[in-house]
């Protein structure tokens, strides 16, 4: 029996979306790794076609980042992801990420407590920005996931998707060290540690990031 990575009852929900605000050819990408309080969950903003799991003949696990390369290289120096996995995913082209690899990524996040979600799930064909109408439609999806998974700590990561999870202006720059907010939601109480954005155009401040969630990782 395969570990549970993620949680399929909320799945429905994003599809509906993925046909109202992405590629309608292309499908959902959902959140995957440990489902059950881990340390860290990681909040991206939104997937894009450069992720094979999107496509319509994918049967394996539509994670973030399946088929990418530059996220591993933020969780690799954080000693998330193995090096035997991050050199396969560095060295390796796009064939390397059949069913089975996919999985063995994500279940090394899942021993490492570890959970990857993106705040709006609607596939694009590239990294264009979403208004944040389109964000704010999927925060109850979203912020259900958080409820239930219930991380210890949710790095939010880029200005627009710390300010919509936490609904108020963030500027990442002005959170250094252990600085974070506090999400109320329900009976429970998340920590929030905003952050620059590592990916895409973000990478000129990958280090800066790794520094701050090297930091938040310690703090208790």
């Amino acid at each position: 029996m395969k570990v549970k990575l993620q949680l399929n009852h909320l799945k429905k929900d994003v599809d509906k979306l993925q046909r109202l605000h992405g590629n309608p050819k292309l499908n959902a990408i959902y959140g995957a790794g440990c489902v059950r309080n881990p340390k860290i969950l990681f909040l991206f903003m939104n997937p894009t076609a450069r992720n094979i799991s999107s496509f319509p003949d994918w049967k394996g696990l539509r994670a973030p980042w399946i088929g990418t390369k530059n996220i591993w290289k933020l969780l690799n120096s954080l000693k998330i992801l193995n090096d035997q996995l991050f050199e396969v995913i560095q060295n390796g082209s796009g064939d390397i990420w059949t069913y089975s690899f996919a999985f063995a990524v994500y279940d090394e996040l899942n021993k490492k407590s570890v959970y990857i979600t993106n705040l709006a799930k609607c596939t694009q064909d590239d990294a264009r920005g979403l208004k944040d109408k389109i964000f704010r439609e999927y925060l109850v999806n979203t912020l259900e996931e958080i409820y239930e998974i219930n991380p210890s700590k949710i790095i939010s990561f880029g200005n627009q998707v710390s300010s919509i999870l936490l609904n108020k202006k963030v500027q990442v720059s002005d959170y250094q060290g252990n600085k974070k907010e506090t999400l109320e939601l329900k009976d429970k109480i998340f920590n929030i540690y905003p952050v620059y954005y590592p990916i895409g155009q973000g990478m000129r401040n990958i280090n800066k990031a790794i520094n701050r969630i090297n930091s938040v990782i310690r703090s208790r």
